[in-house]
């Protein structure tokens, strides 16, 4: 994703999970992708208005339910569009490696 965004001259930024004062760098991103493994770690006050939440996270919490890296609900409010967790970008992922192991198939042949 990141070579993606850098090849359409996107300014990007990498954090983790360790990233001193990461709430700064957040609140002036325009589109965030979390993918950090950690359930609701993504907050609402540390998102702008008006940004892209792309949630990448699975977390699964003790009662059986799916949630992403991003407090959902909260962020909905303020962000002009974020993925949901389950049902967003897991479909994708899912097509794009059986499109590869398709292309990779027909390579061996």
């Amino acid at each position: 994703m990141i070579q993606c965004l850098l090849g359409k001259n996107a300014t990007v930024t990498v954090c983790h999970s360790k990233t001193k004062n990461i709430e700064e760098i957040t609140k002036n991103a325009d589109i965030i992708i979390v993918a950090i493994g950690k359930a609701e770690f993504l907050k609402a006050d540390m998102v702008k208005t008006g940004a892209v939440i792309i949630d990448v996270g699975i977390n699964r919490l003790n009662d059986g339910k799916i949630i992403g890296d991003a407090e959902f609900e909260k962020i909905s409010k303020k962000a002009s569009y974020i993925t949901p967790v389950p049902g967003g970008v897991g479909p994708m992922t899912v097509a794009m490696l059986l499109s590869n192991l398709v292309t990779a198939a027909k390579k061996i042949n």
